[in-house]
């Protein structure tokens, strides 16, 4: 018997299997955690509707909210969600260089994003109107607040993929990845478009 059948004979038969790619188990199990993300916010939409005119005799929407601000805000997340789509159409054609380029801009206008949150964050409290002083702050810092998390979870994301990509460039296992995070991202915008109709356009104009 030769050589080459000897070692066919020997390997047990996983080793004769051809390898699945994963691939379609990785989207399947990310659209999975996103529709798990999706009844997180709906939860707190819902809470927020409830709580949303608690004010307990303290101050509104209407006393607190800038919508400028909070308009340029909006603009951040939602220029971030084009750079990232810019960043897509160069990795389709296979340019790591400005993939990168791109996945950095993105970067740099989520943090912007966060950067105004924080410093509206900041000023409510300055102002005495913390996430304690009524319902209705209760249900507006947790319902903003966990959509920031996910950004600066995001943003985190975002590092970490530049790195992988600038070091192994744009292989399979790094345009899947970018393709998650373009989900992610994407879903975020979403949100939050729901956040300023819901919470500060109605809360100022309501």
């Amino acid at each position: 018997m030769s050589k080459t059948a000897i070692d066919t004979a020997e390997k047990p038969e996983f080793y004769m299997t051809e390898e699945h790619h994963p691939e379609n188990s990785t989207n399947l199990g990310f659209w999975l955690y996103l529709m798990s993300d999706c009844l997180i916010f709906a939860i707190l939409f819902a809470t927020y509707a409830v709580l949303g005119r608690n004010y307990a005799a303290g101050p509104s929407p209407k006393d607190l909210f800038d919508l400028p601000l909070v308009a340029i805000n909006t603009s951040m997340l939602l220029l971030s969600s084009i750079t990232y789509g810019f960043a897509m159409l160069q990795m389709a054609h296979g340019k790591k260089a400005e993939t990168l380029f791109w996945l950095g801009v993105t970067g740099l206008f989520g943090l912007a994003f966060i950067g105004l949150e924080l410093y509206e964050f900041a000023h409510l409290i300055h102002e005495g109107a913390g996430p304690s002083r009524s319902a209705f702050l209760s249900g507006f810092f947790t319902l903003v607040g966990t959509h920031g998390l996910h950004v600066t979870f995001g943003i985190i994301w975002l590092v970490t993929l530049m790195v992988q990509v600038s070091m192994h460039g744009l292989i399979p296992e790094n345009r899947r990845r970018l393709m998650c995070l373009s989900m992610f991202w994407h879903f975020l915008d979403v949100v939050w478009i729901g956040v300023f109709s819901f919470v500060y356009l109605m809360g100022v104009l309501g």
